[in-house]
C-alpha cells in the first residue's frame, strides 16, 4: 500500500478569523497604496474627447466619479471573499443609467457611444460590478426591449430601469457554450403555461435576479425566450464557487425542473435562435469597451507605479525597458479607443454588423490581455497583491477574454464574413 500524507492546517499565533492581529484590513491597505501613487492622466493621446458629445462626456464622468468613490476603494475585499456588494445596487440605481440604449420605459436612451463609455468605466473600476450591470442592463433589458411585446416592455422594463427588479440572461448550458445554438433546455405548452426543463451554467445574476430570461427549445424545435420570475417552483440556482476571475459577481448553475411559466411570459417577438443572436450582436460591442476599460486601468496603475517606484537610484519609469512597455501599451489603448468609438457610431446609425462587433471583441480582448500582463510585470511583486488592483484586473481579464464568444469563435465569425465560408459548420452561411 502507498503511504498517505495528511496535512494539518495550523493557524499562526496571533491570528483571528484568518487575519493576523494588528494587520490592516485590505481596504485600508488599498487606500494606503493609492495615496502613495503619483497622479496620472487617463490616456487620450489622439484627443478622442473632441469626438464625444457633451452628454456622452457627462454620463462617462458621472459613472467615473461614482466608481472612484464607491467601487474602487472597497471592491477588493468583496473580490477576495467572493461576495457580491449588494449595498452598491441602490446607489447604482441612482445613477439613472440602467437600460443603456433602450428608448423609453424609464431608461436613459443613451447613444451607443455613451453606453460603451459606461461599460468601459465599470471595467476600469471592477470587472465584477461591470458584469452585474452588463447582464442586467445590456443583455436582460435589451432582450425584452428588442424581442418583447409592447405590453411586456411596459410590464418589466420600468422597474428594471429603476433597478427595483434585477434581470438575468440564461443562455449558456453545461454542454453548450460556443455552440449555444444547440441548447437542450426544453419548453412544452401545457394549458396556459409553458413547462421548462433543463440546465444552465455561468448565468450572471442567476441566483439573485427577479426576472431570468431562459432560452429554451419549443416543441417545434424553435428557440424562444421565457421570463422566469423569482420564486417560481422548480427553479433552482446554485452560486458557482472556486472562480479565479470576476469573484465579486455571482454566476449560477441553474436547474429547471417542471418550471411553469405563464404564456404571457414568453417573449412575443422571438421565434428562432437568430433572434437571440440579434441581441448578442447588438450588445457584444460593449464587451470591446469593457476590454478597453480594463486595459486603461492597468496602464494607469502601471504608469503611476513606475513613476513612484525607485530602484537603482531612480524611478523605474526612467528605464528603457519600462518606457518601451508603456509606449506600446498606450499605442494599443489608443487604437482600441478609436475602434470602439467608430464601431459605436456605426451602431448608432444602424450599420454595425455581427462581424464588426466580433472583430472588436477579438482584437480588444487579446490586446487588453497583453496590456494587463505587462502592467503586472511592471509592478513586480506588487502586481500579485490585491492592494494594488492590477492582480484583480489580471485575473478578471481571463473571463473577459472568454465570455460572450471566445477569441477563436470571434475569429471564425470574422473569417466567415471575409471568405463567405463557415469554418464552424463547413457550410456557406445563409444570407439575409
Amino acid at each position: 500500500m502507498g503511504s498517505r500524507i495528511f496535512y494539518t492546517l495550523i493557524r499562526p499565533a496571533g491570528t483571528h478569523g484568518g487575519r493576523r492581529r494588528g494587520t490592516p484590513r485590505l481596504e485600508e491597505r488599498c487606500a494606503r497604496a493609492a495615496r502613495s501613487l503619483p497622479a496620472v492622466t487617463t490616456p487620450d493621446f489622439y484627443a478622442l474627447e473632441e469626438l464625444l458629445e457633451p452628454e456622452e462626456i457627462e454620463i462617462r464622468d458621472r459613472v467615473r466619479a461614482f466608481c472612484e468613490k464607491e467601487v474602487t476603494p472597497r471592491i477588493n475585499e468583496y473580490w477576495e471573499r467572493a461576495e457580491f456588494p449588494f449595498e452598491l445596487v441602490p446607489r447604482i440605481a441612482e445613477l439613472g443609467i440602467s437600460g443603456g440604449t433602450v428608448q423609453g420605459y424609464g431608461s436613459p436612451g443613451m447613444s451607443a457611444v455613451a453606453a460603451g463609455l459606461v461599460a468601459a468605466e465599470w471595467a476600469r473600476a471592477d470587472g465584477s460590478v461591470g458584469t452585474f450591470y452588463g447582464v442586467h442592463s445590456f443583455l436582460a433589458m435589451q432582450s425584452i426591449a428588442m424581442l418583447g411585446s409592447e405590453e411586456q416592455r411596459e410590464r418589466w422594463l420600468p422597474a428594471m430601469a429603476r433597478m427595483e427588479r434585477i434581470g438575468a440572461f440564461g443562455l449558456t448550458e453545461p454542454r453548450h457554450g460556443s455552440d449555444a445554438v444547440a441548447l437542450e433546455t426544453t419548453a412544452r405548452r401545457d394549458g396556459d403555461s409553458y413547462v421548462l426543463d433543463g440546465q444552465k451554467k455561468w448565468i450572471g445574476n442567476g441566483s439573485i435576479a427577479d426576472h431570468v430570461i431562459i432560452w429554451a427549445r419549443g416543441e417545434d424545435g424553435a428557440v424562444g425566450g421565457y421570463v422566469v420570475d423569482k420564486g417560481t417552483p422548480g427553479y433552482e440556482a446554485t452560486v458557482m464557487t472556486g472562480k479565479t476571475a470576476l469573484r465579486a459577481v455571482w454566476q449560477a448553475e441553474i436547474t429547471l425542473t417542471g418550471v411553469r411559466v405563464p404564456v404571457e411570459n414568453k417573449l412575443a417577438n422571438c421565434s428562432s435562435f437568430r433572434d437571440v443572436s440579434r441581441v448578442l450582436d447588438r450588445t457584444r460591442y460593449t464587451v470591446a469597451w469593457r476590454a478597453l476599460g480594463l486595459a486603461t486601468a492597468a496602464y494607469e496603475l502601471a504608469l503611476a507605479h513606475a513613476l513612484g517606484r525607485e530602484q537603482f537610484g531612480q524611478p523605474i519609469a526612467g528605464f528603457q525597458l519600462v518606457q518601451d512597455k508603456l509606449a506600446r501599451m498606450l499605442a494599443e489603448i489608443t487604437s482600441m479607443q478609436l475602434m470602439c468609438w467608430r464601431l459605436s457610431k456605426l451602431a448608432d446609425s444602424g450599420r454595425m454588423t455581427a462581424a464588426m462587433a466580433s472583430l472588436a471583441k477579438m482584437n480588444h480582448a487579446a490586446k487588453a490581455r497583453a496590456i494587463v500582463a505587462d502592467a503586472r510585470d511592471i509592478l513586480g511583486g506588487d502586481g500579485i497583491l490585491l492592494d494594488h488592483h492590477v492582480a484583480r484586473h489580471h485575473a478578471d481579464m481571463e473571463a473577459i477574454f472568454t465570455f460572450e464568444g471566445t477569441d477563436s469563435v470571434q475569429a471564425l465569425i470574422v473569417g466567415r464574413e471575409i471568405t463567405g465560408l463557415s469554418a464552424i459548420s463547413g457550410r456557406r452561411p445563409e444570407r439575409g
